[in-house]
């Protein structure tokens, strides 16, 4: 049975699960229009269908120079929307420097993920993904480790229905977005083959993608 403290912090998840998402509609919209496409066209592919929303606890450490709270990673996911608290240690790498990401009270970042560098509609099914062939990238990120603490962030990822799937798919550019002048950036990917490529090589800094480049 759940106690009080835990209905009353499910309340809350509920509330804010359910505004995220709409935020996550929005952005989708927004780069819809981006890419030339008309703003509903990444929604219709249910590209924010399936949400993880993940709680990260980072406790104090004395020695944090001997230390990384996250390793260099590109999120495996379409989008990624985070809540930090004021404690920061988010780094983004930004031109070979990397950056940190100053806190600010009530704001969100949001994170381009592979699957928007990679996958945004599958081709020949409107159930499935493309690439956006490198109209946006996916951003390197790290933690620091810090005395302060602990740190807490709320990470909620937003991925297409049928990312995780079990059967074997190839994933190809969206067409509207290749033309001679832009021809495209990766091969056909079969899903499974990235999946099994992106878990093996773990969070080591490394792009999931450059395998399928062309």
């Amino acid at each position: 049975m759940l106690g009080p403290l835990c209905l009353f912090f499910r309340d809350i998840l509920i509330g804010y699960s359910a505004q995220v998402r709409q935020l996550a509609y929005t952005l989708l919209e927004l780069i819809s229009e981006a890419l030339g496409l008309k703003p509903s066209y990444l929604k219709e592919m249910e590209c924010a269908e399936k949400m993880l929303i993940l709680g990260h606890y980072y406790p104090s450490c004395p020695e944090p120079e001997l230390t990384m709270g996250m390793t260099t990673h590109a999120d495996n996911y379409i989008l990624t929307i985070l809540l930090q608290d004021h404690i920061g240690g988010l780094e983004v790498l930004y031109e070979n420097q990397w950056v940190e990401v100053v806190p600010l009270q009530g704001a969100l970042i949001v994170n381009i993920g592979n699957l928007l560098q990679g996958k945004l509609k599958m081709m020949g099914n409107p159930h499935m993904l493309v690439l956006s062939n490198d109209k946006f990238i996916s951003v390197n990120h790290r933690v620091l480790s810090k005395k302060e603490g602990p740190r807490i962030s709320v990470a909620t990822f937003f991925r297409a229905q049928d990312m995780m799937g079990n059967a074997s798919r190839f994933y190809g550019p969206i067409p509207e977005l290749i033309s001679g002048e832009n021809p495209p950036v990766y091969r056909n990917i079969d899903i499974k083959e990235y999946m099994d490529y992106f878990i093996s090589k773990g969070l080591n800094g490394s792009s999931a993608l450059t395998p399928f480049r062309i």
